[in-house]
């Protein structure tokens, strides 16, 4: 209410401009994974993406309103070219507006939310899928996803005690495992991915893979499965006998049952029909608790982003950076 007295005012109210480094140490992996549960048992979405530009320099506006959360835009522009220049090839931000008013509340560094909601998005689907006594992760792929995602298990899953990492050049995992040391679980790179997959209680997969990786028949039974890598309809990751034999959830039905090839391909086969994903993390988080029927049953989610997480995520960091910032003045003044 008094946001709004503000404005009834005239008064102007000056959004904050959040930095990755300014952010970054407010941020948790239980108050990420929470602000996606809580996001979740709002209304769904409305969203609508907007792409401009040619594959040399792109512009994606990802948008997305929740009642009860507001409105949220993330843009981002994509210049391939710039790796060569030793700049990044994506640059944006996140606009959060207040549900009540409109206002602008926050301009956020848009890696930041993406690289937050990216690894949430499969944390809340793990918890609500993989077996609570999962020991043993395996990540595929060495790349920024990965490594966030060695820490994202570790701090939201205690149990793990061990994590194994693959990547097609053996040399780029051994790099990311030693440079996660300081996990509280051991961090070992692989070589043999058969025997890998065969061994874990959790598989993540983040690629680019337009051919299937991971394979079906390599899993033991109750593995879960989060796939993340594959974004259009040329790219998957799993092979038609993983998500056929699997118990399959999406983070959002609207997002990715005709949009990404982990799932088109296989209907496309015959391997599935579309009813055989059986919804996504909207159904997950109102069922509460575990949605596996049997320890060893095999479960699988796919992530596929949306703009509907950045508003969640953004929202989110929003409030942990205004905790930290009310808490740090508290003790200020406690202290004179």
């Amino acid at each position: 209410m008094r946001r709004l007295q503000v404005f009834r005012e005239g008064t102007a109210m000056l959004p904050k401009l959040l930095t990755y480094e300014e952010s970054l140490p407010a941020l948790s992996w239980p108050g990420a994974i929470d602000a996606l549960r809580q996001g979740h048992r709002l209304p769904r979405p409305e969203q609508g993406d907007l792409l401009l530009g040619s594959g040399d320099a792109r512009l994606l506006n990802r948008a997305a309103r929740i009642e009860g959360l507001g409105f949220a835009i993330k843009g981002d522009s994509i210049f391939p070219g710039n790796a060569a220049k030793g700049l990044p090839t994506v640059h944006g931000a996140v606009l959060l507006y207040h549900p009540d008013c409109g206002a602008v509340r926050a301009v956020i560094d848009s890696r930041l939310v993406t690289q937050w909601k990216t690894v949430a998005d499969s944390l809340l689907g793990a918890q609500c899928l993989a077996r609570p006594d999962s020991r043993h992760l395996l990540i595929i792929g060495a790349g920024a996803v990965a490594a966030t995602l060695a820490r994202g298990y570790d701090a939201a899953f205690p149990g793990i005690e061990r994590i194994s990492i693959w990547a097609r050049r053996p040399e780029q995992a051994r790099a990311l495992a030693a440079a996660l040391g300081d996990l509280r679980a051991s961090v070992t790179a692989v070589e043999n991915l058969p025997e890998a997959v065969g061994q874990a209680d959790i598989v993540s997969a983040a690629t680019m893979a337009r051919q299937p990786v991971l394979m079906g028949d390599w899993l033991r039974p109750g593995t879960h499965v989060d796939l993340i890598g594959a974004y259009t309809p040329e790219m998957r990751e799993a092979d038609d006998t993983l998500i056929a034999s699997a118990l399959v959830y999406v983070d959002f039905v609207d997002t990715v049952v005709d949009k990404i090839g982990e799932i088109m391909q296989p209907v496309l086969s015959g391997a599935i029909t579309c009813d055989h994903v059986r919804g996504d993390l909207y159904d997950l988080v109102a069922a509460g608790g575990s949605s596996r029927r049997t320890d060893d049953q095999t479960t699988l989610f796919k992530n596929g982003g949306g703009a509907h997480l950045d508003l969640m995520i953004a929202s989110y960091v929003v409030e942990a950076v205004g905790a930290v910032g009310s808490n740090r003045k508290y003790s200020r003044s406690v202290r004179k």
